[in-house]
């Protein structure tokens, strides 16, 4: 698994990855808590998404909003200058 520059190496095992997930997003959950966080529950998803088709289609058109979004933001700042 990769984000941006980090790399990940995930299991093998489907039902370990699926595991790994849901205990991430479960976790991020109880972020309020001192030693879990918010920022599982986006970890978590990536996970699942690679064995969920469902998770992996939102995934990909967050990418894709985000990309479009950081391109008008760079063609707005373009067009300023």
């Amino acid at each position: 698994m990769s984000i941006g520059s980090w790399h990940m190496p995930l299991p093998r095992q489907k039902w370990l990855r699926v595991l790994i997930g849901c205990l991430l997003v479960v976790c991020g959950l109880l972020g309020f808590l001192p030693i879990l966080g918010f920022w599982m529950v986006p970890l978590g998803l990536v996970v699942l998404s690679h064995d969920s088709a469902y998770i992996r289609r939102k995934r990909r058109r967050m990418a894709v909003w985000w990309g479009r979004r950081k391109q008008a933001k760079a063609a707005a700042k373009a067009a300023r200058v």
